[in-house]
């Protein structure tokens, strides 16, 4: 594209003012950087249909941390409303379609609590690595080329836009200009499978104030029932209808 600037990824390649690893580094360092952490935000996932069309699935919602060890995720869409507790010892999980709720142990910190989860139940967090402490090791593990596309407006905010690639998805970032490089809108595409579906993410409304710990207390709303984490009741909390095939994870 004319006018990017590209970087392909290579160890002691010397930073330069629109280099993509070094605004992308800003983000993860800024973001790492601040004890409490709150946002809204919206998400599309594409899946391909054995027909091969292209359908979309939309969902909304908030999430609170305070780092190392607080979490609290929100979402609700047409085929999901559900909340993500994790309080440094044990993480809860309620869906309110299915009035059932999963928990588990998981004594640590947030990207320990992340990592188990995916690895225990197989339920993805598309996003989650955006706030990892060390998120620009995680993002940057595999990207082969980076560009810095240039500048875009999200939401009416000024944003830097970068672009990357790994062996199987493509994904951009568009990174607040200025003193504060929060994300506000993340975009996977998956290159592996046919139609090349896509995750979006768009963010606002960041704040870093104070939060209370109350906010990270799980209490089981009344009649909600207790499941297996490993049991199919899990797959209730997905964000796509059952049997749905899934892509754009990155």
């Amino acid at each position: 594209m004319l006018g990017a600037a590209t970087v392909v990824v290579a160890p002691c390649v010397q930073a330069h003012a629109d280099d993509p690893a070094r605004i992308l580094k800003s983000m993860s360092d800024h973001l790492a950087g601040q004890k409490t952490l709150s946002a809204s935000f919206d998400s599309d996932i594409e899946i391909i249909t054995p027909e091969l069309q292209k359908i979309q699935f939309a969902s909304s919602g908030e999430i609170k941390m305070s780092r190392p060890d607080k979490l609290r995720v929100r979402r609700t869409g047409g085929y999901a409303d559900v909340e993500l507790v994790y309080d440094g010892k044990l993480i809860s999980i309620y869906g309110n379609n299915a009035k059932s709720y999963v928990q588990a142990d998981a004594p640590g910190t947030i990207d320990k609590m992340i990592d188990a989860l995916q690895v225990r139940s197989g339920t993805g967090m598309p996003g989650a690595d955006l706030l990892l402490s060390n998120a620009f090791d995680e993002l940057m593990a595999t990207v082969i080329e980076g560009k810095h596309i240039g500048q875009g407006v999200v939401d009416g905010v000024e944003c830097e836009h970068l672009a990357f690639r790994t062996p199987d998805t493509d994904w951009q970032i568009w990174i607040e200009a200025g003193a504060k490089p929060v994300p506000h809108k993340y975009v996977i595409t998956s290159k592996t499978l046919a139609g090349a579906p896509q995750y979006t993410l768009r963010i606002k409304d960041w704040k870093t104030d104070a939060l209370n710990a109350d906010v990270f207390a799980f209490v089981a709303p009344a009649g909600a029932t207790k499941v297996d984490l490993e049991g199919a009741a899990i797959a209730e909390f997905d964000e796509l209808p059952p049997g749905t095939p899934t892509g754009a994870k990155k």
